[in-house]
């Protein structure tokens, strides 16, 4: 078998081509996670088992974390994300290192311990945090916990309900199973009723981008070969939402999944997992068997003449990979970097079908709102922004954890009530919103209502609706590094505006200077000109967390 991955969907492929791209994949996450040698050491023979030139297989390999870094016998990955970086101050990434020792990135010289810093584990509410092997440890005393000097904790994820009225946490709060929904829709209702009652609802993805649910699935329906995309790739960190629904609602993620396919008219869907969430993996491929064992997948379910078929895949480590081109070039067997727009997914998306990416929390609304009409789905939230949406605290909250609020709620209320302030009297300082890249508020500006709109006009975005609280004892100068180092890692290389002007930030502030004397030419560049958003992200992230901290950071203010 031969052929091209990479863009494979873009050249044309077809079947064949398609199983050699997945088993690409999944065979370098095979090999690339069990060796301390580097990928040009074992790459090559993967592609040649699969008939490819070993571009194919190096292209991929060097790129994704999870494959370009050693892996011990014993692999500990360590969280350097926004929440645990808080947490500790910047220090549990160095602890954990001093305590193995092995720096991040290498591997013991006995290959019995290696160790990796990656952004968030989905612990924001308890960090810092890592994993050894796929063994969670969290607290403050977490260098020992890995190191088996003090006991491992795995604290559960708090939540609550501020609505009186649950749409995502329902199930969760009453113990009320899954599936409920679907046996009736798939066999009495058609693919344009739920288009319509979703499209009635005003739901909007709940990724970043806030795009009209019912848009992207009308723009593939009808078309045969339609694939639906789950995104469960949480790479903001400071949010744990996904990781909750995917763990402990895994039932009402694929019923919405389900639901989605239905409406697009797909037969095919897949759910992608970051690496992070090892647990949320394997609890999504036990309620993809239960579901099939009970009848709501394979062909003409439930009597009716839809077929479904579900697929659980995961990530490789990689923040931009969550983007909705790179997370298709990643599924088809290649390097996890943004492409060009258009063609739009839903034109030519995966394997070259038409494809739908709808982020996790969105579809978890989706039965609810079958379920209960659009309208009374509408009725919840702010005008322009309907329903509800889980956002998270993170650990320096007095009351970290997941609550369901309706949009339009204050900000100040979310993090004051319902945070309850900072823990052990500390002072707030900033709050960063909606991940690394969503934007950094004072805490003098938190009196802004909780949708995408009102936080645009305050230099931030919602994104995945994570709180991040600093306390007055943190650096600002460490702040602004980190940042800029979180870019610079996180950069795929893919259009020179990001890869140039992440390094040349980072460059910046590590040598403890204040901006060039092109600082402002080549942000603008960077803003304008990045092929995604993560790069445009970059300069209003900068300049919001430069207004919060004020006089601490007047030299970059320009």
């Amino acid at each position: 078998m031969t052929g091209r991955p990479g863009r494979p969907g873009r050249d044309g492929y077809d079947g064949g081509d398609r199983r050699v791209g997945q088993q690409l994949a999944d065979d370098l996450a095979q090999a690339g996670t069990k060796t301390a040698d580097p990928p040009s050491a074992w790459a090559p023979a993967v592609a040649e088992h699969l008939g490819l030139p070993h571009a194919a297989a190096l292209g991929p390999a060097t790129y994704f974390a999870d494959l370009a870094t050693p892996h011990g016998e014993r692999h500990v990955r360590v969280c350097g994300g926004t929440a645990c970086f808080a947490a500790s101050g910047g220090r549990s990434v160095g602890d954990v290192e001093r305590e193995v020792g092995v720096a991040a990135g290498a591997v013991s010289t006995d290959r019995t311990v290696s160790v990796q810093e990656v952004r968030c584990l989905g612990y924001c509410y308890s960090g810092p945090a890592a994993l050894v092997d796929d063994s969670p440890c969290a607290g403050a005393d977490l260098a020992g916990q890995v190191a088996d000097r003090a006991a491992r904790r795995d604290p559960p994820i708090p939540i609550a309900d501020t609505t009186g009225d649950p749409i995502l946490l329902e199930g969760l709060l009453t113990g009320q199973p899954g599936w409920q929904v679907w046996p009736r829709a798939v066999a009495t209702l058609s693919p344009d009723e739920i288009r319509t009652e979703v499209g009635v609802s005003g739901l909007r993805g709940r990724g970043g981008a806030a795009y009209e649910a019912a848009a992207k699935w009308a723009a593939v329906a009808g078309h045969p070969a339609a694939v639906l995309v789950a995104n469960g790739d949480e790479g903001d960190p400071g949010s744990f939402a996904d990781r909750l629904l995917m763990e402990q609602a895994p039932d009402l993620v694929l019923e919405g999944v389900a639901l989605a396919a239905l409406a697009c008219g797909a037969r095919q869907a897949v759910v992608l997992v970051r690496s992070e969430y090892p647990r949320a993996a394997t609890r999504l491929r036990e309620a993809v068997r239960r579901a099939q064992a009970d009848g709501h997948l394979g062909e003409r379910i439930h009597g009716s003449t839809a077929s479904l078929d579900i697929r659980i895949a995961t990530g490789a480590g990689s923040y931009v990979g969550g983007e909705e081109t790179a997370l298709i070039a990643g599924l088809e067997g290649g390097r996890g970097c943004s492409h060009a727009r258009p063609p739009y997914p839903t034109s030519r998306g995966l394997w070259g079908a038409p494809t739908v990416v709808n982020n996790v929390e969105t579809l978890a609304a989706v039965p609810w709102i079958v379920a209960h009409g659009g309208a009374a789905y509408a009725a919840r939230g702010a005008p322009g922004q309907t329903g509800t949406k889980l956002v998270c605290l993170s650990e320096r909250f007095a009351n970290p954890g997941c609550y369901e609020v309706e949009f339009g709620a204050g900000l100040r209320w979310v993090a004051g009530d319902l945070g309850g302030g900072l823990r052990d009297g500390a002072r707030l300082a900033v709050v960063q919103v909606g991940g690394p890249l969503g934007g950094f508020l004072a805490e003098a500006d938190l009196d802004v209502p909780m949708t995408d709109r009102d936080l645009a006009a305050r230099g931030a975005a919602l994104g995945h609706a994570g709180l991040v609280a600093f306390d007055t004892g943190i650096d600002p100068a460490e702040v602004l590094r980190y940042l800029w180092r979180f870019a610079d890692a996180e950069s795929c290389g893919a259009c020179s505006p990001c890869r140039v002007g992440s390094r040349r930030g980072l460059d910046l502030v590590a040598a403890g200077q204040g901006p060039d004397a092109d600082y402002a030419r080549w942000m603008r560049v960077l803003e304008t000109a990045s092929l995604c958003a993560f790069g445009r992200r970059i300069p209003p992230a900068v300049r919001s967390l430069v207004r919060a901290y004020g006089a601490a950071l007047a030299e970059w203010d320009l």
